[in-house]
């Protein structure tokens, strides 16, 4: 169980820096058969439909994100957003093993590390590249490598 939590916060932490990146690939994995949420609330994630819903909503998510009028993930609404994602996808890695309840925990809390850290990240590789675009794209990059590592794992 250790391990499933330690997943669910690093999976949580996926959607504290890309919301919809985090369940786009919990449910890829819930589909194919490595996550089992047959039994369990989250049966939905696992449905033929929604991992093609999750992943175009995740791909405009990153296109919106490098918009100049795109709010800031740390106001009220965004950064609820990722800790509701970050708990639901937590939730998921965590029921495979039986513990579904700790997982929401643990991935709430690794969204609002994931938030936090990954803005701070970003304002930093910004500030030092002296544009946002190339700082964003690495945070895509560390966002979804992240999350096929917690989904090969799980």
């Amino acid at each position: 169980m250790t391990t499933a939590l330690i997943l669910a916060v690093l999976i949580g932490a996926v959607a504290g820096s890309r919301t919809l990146l985090a369940p786009a690939a919990v449910s890829w994995a819930a589909y194919g058969g490595w996550l089992d949420l047959s039994g369990s609330w989250l049966f939905f994630l696992g449905h033929p439909i929604s991992p093609w819903v999750f992943t175009a909503m995740a791909a405009a998510e990153l296109v919106t994100d490098k918009l100049p009028n795109t709010p800031s993930r740390k106001r009220p609404f965004p950064f609820a957003s990722r800790i509701v994602g970050g708990a639901i996808v937590g939730a998921a890695i965590g029921a495979n093993v039986g513990a579904w309840v700790p997982g929401l925990i643990a991935g709430g809390v690794g969204a609002v590390a994931g938030t936090l850290l990954g803005y701070a990240a970003r304002q930093r590789m910004a500030a030092a590249f002296g544009r946002d675009r190339p700082a964003a794209l690495i945070e895509d990059a560390v966002a979804l490598t992240i999350a096929l590592l917690v989904i090969a794992a799980a």
